[in-house]
């Protein structure tokens, strides 16, 4: 399932466990990039509208972990849990997504950072284990609308500091 409007017509073997969404952010790569690698910048845009989160620890390497609480607008609370598997600065970053290290359920998610003249192009590319999996992610979760709200929060996050004096 894919939120991009375009397709090369050739569908990859994972397209029935994916979810794709896409969005240009009116800042450059190196601020959107920027904003996934510190907490105190994640704290302020991660999650769909009304969300919050709380991280017990954080380290943006390849190989480490942010494990979070994202708290939802009516009071549940969400253990997350992500290993960053990819940093390339400032063009992509894949991550394994779960509920707790070992979730047989965590899926794979990859974004890439495009540089469009002073706008950058985010595509989060997200892979499940199943169809049943994304489905019910989709279903249940609404994940589709949750990335497109997330992506928004961020674009908003860093629009922000663009606007702020000294921040850059």
């Amino acid at each position: 399932m894919t939120d991009d409007a375009a397709t090369n017509g050739a569908e990859s073997a994972t397209a029935d466990r994916e979810i794709v969404i896409t969005r240009v952010i009116d800042a450059p790569r190196d601020l959107v990039f920027e904003a996934f690698t510190e907490v105190r910048h994640l704290a302020q845009w991660w999650g769909p509208h009304g969300f919050t989160t709380t991280t017990r620890s954080f380290e943006f390497r390849e190989g480490g972990v942010w494990a979070f609480v994202m708290h939802g607008p009516d009071g549940t609370k969400y253990p997350e849990w992500i290993t960053w598997t990819e940093i390339v600065a400032p063009e992509r970053i894949a991550m394994l997504h779960g509920e707790h290290d070992g979730d047989p359920d965590a899926f794979e998610s990859v974004l890439s950072f495009e540089q469009r003249g002073e706008s950058t192009a985010v595509r989060m590319l997200t892979v499940f284990p199943s169809r049943e999996l994304r489905d019910a992610a989709i279903e249940r979760h609404g994940a589709i609308e949750g990335g497109r709200q997330t992506l928004a929060e961020l674009a908003a996050y860093v629009e922000r500091r663009l606007r702020t004096p000294g921040v850059r």
